[in-house]
C-alpha cells in the first residue's frame, strides 16, 4: 500500500467519527479523541477484513456515519450550480452513493494500517471561533504528513467541514471530480451519480 494515499484515507475517515459530548470539548481535543479512536478501531480489526469484509465495513460505518452532516458534505462536493439544478431525489441519492462509495473504496486500505501514529498539535487557546483550524501530523516509519482539519461549531458540537492533507484540499478535490463527471456526461446528474467513485485519484 502506497503511503501517501493511506494518509488521505485516514484523514478523510475522521470526518465520520463521533466522540462523546463533542459540544463540551475544544476542537483540538475533539480531533485528538477521534484520531486515537480511529487508530484503535482499525488496529483491533485488521484481520476481520480478510475473514468478513462486510462486518469490517459495518464496524467502520457504525463509528463514523452518525457524526457527519452528509447533506452539507454532498452539497459541497456537488458544487453550487449542480446542487441547485438537481432534484431532492438526486441529492438524497448522491448522499447515499457518496457515503457507501467511501466505505467500499477505502475499507481495504484502512485494514492495512500498520504502525503509523497521529499527533495533534495542541495550542494554549482557551476561546475558539465558530470555525477553527486544527493541525495534526501523521507519522510513518519514514515520513511525516501534515493534516489540517477545518472544524465548525454547531448545536451538536464540533464537526469537520474540510481537510487539507500535505497541501491537498480534499473537499476541493472531490468537488473537481464531480465537476469533471458533470462535464463528461453533459450535466446529466443521474449519470454522474451512477458513475461516482470516491477515489478522487488521490496521490499514491
Amino acid at each position: 500500500m502506497k503511503g501517501m494515499k493511506k494518509v488521505f484515507i485516514y484523514a478523510f475517515s475522521l470526518l465520520f467519527l463521533v466522540p462523546a459530548n463533542s459540544s463540551e470539548v475544544n476542537p483540538q481535543t475533539f480531533i485528538d479523541i477521534n484520531a486515537q479512536s480511529m487508530v484503535q478501531i482499525i488496529v483491533n480489526n485488521q484481520d476481520l477484513f480478510e475473514s468478513d469484509p462486510d462486518l469490517f465495513k459495518k464496524k467502520i460505518k457504525d463509528i463514523f456515519e452518525p457524526m457527519v452532516d452528509f447533506r452539507r458534505v454532498s452539497a459541497s462536493v456537488m458544487g453550487k450550480d449542480n446542487y441547485l439544478k438537481s432534484s431532492t431525489e438526486q441529492r438524497l441519492e448522491f448522499i447515499e452513493v457518496f457515503k457507501n462509495s467511501l466505505l467500499d473504496t477505502y475499507a481495504s486500505t484502512l485494514a492495512q494500517w500498520g504502525d503509523q501514529k497521529v499527533v495533534t498539535n495542541f495550542t494554549n487557546k482557551t476561546t475558539f471561533k465558530k470555525i477553527e483550524d486544527v493541525n495534526q501530523d501523521l507519522l510513518t516509519d519514514s515520513d511525516s504528513y501534515p493534516i489540517t482539519y477545518k472544524v465548525r461549531k454547531s448545536d451538536e458540537g464540533w464537526k469537520i467541514i474540510n481537510i487539507i492533507v500535505n497541501g491537498v484540499n480534499l473537499g476541493l478535490t472531490f468537488r473537481n471530480q464531480f465537476r469533471a463527471l458533470a462535464e463528461e456526461f453533459d450535466g446529466d446528474i443521474d449519470k454522474v451519480i451512477l458513475n461516482w467513485t470516491s477515489d478522487a485519484n488521490l496521490p499514491e
